[in-house]
């Protein structure tokens, strides 16, 4: 069942939150998201990867090892689409599938050495991006602004981190 939300009390006169010529939060959060898709994808290509591929080896190297299903839900793909990735990414020695030694129809999927040292430099890539996206906040602010998409991110039950 879809998560139903609770529509927000009216803002006290005078005080809008969003006015005709400020864009709705989701809005904004949705063009980050396309930037950033792009931006990253940008980035990795020349590293042999796609930005799914990427997002894949950055969960596996938190999280490791993780099933088809697991590693899905955590790249945010189909368990199809997991699957097909998974594969390329085995074929370019970036991962390897094992059976889980708990389960016999399970196969734990990790990554390899290679596909470390691949991370290491797109992470580099990625961090430059991170780095040019919020150059213009202070320390703080960057802190701030990661809190606050954490606790959006929990109230939205993203389930994907937990506030500090």
């Amino acid at each position: 069942m879809p998560r139903q939300f609770v529509t927000p009390p009216e803002e006290p006169e005078g005080h809008t939150f969003n006015d005709d010529e400020t864009p709705r939060v989701a809005y904004l959060v949705g063009r980050l998201d396309r930037a950033l898709r792009r931006h990253i994808g940008d980035a990795v290509r020349p590293l042999g990867l796609t930005m799914q591929q990427y997002t894949a080896l950055s969960v596996l190297a938190k999280r490791s090892p993780l099933s088809n299903a697991q590693l899905a839900d955590k790249s945010l793909v189909s368990p199809q689409a997991a699957n097909e990735m998974v594969k390329l990414m085995e074929q370019k020695g970036l991962v390897e599938r094992c059976p889980d030694p708990n389960h016999g129809r399970i196969i734990q999927i990790r990554m390899t050495d290679e596909g470390q040292r691949v991370l290491g430099e797109c992470d580099k890539e990625v961090m430059a991006l991170e780095h040019c996206m919020m150059e213009s906040m202070t320390s703080q602010q960057r802190v701030t602004f990661q809190r606050h998409i954490k606790e959006a991110l929990k109230a939205l039950g993203a389930g994907l981190v937990e506030t500090d």
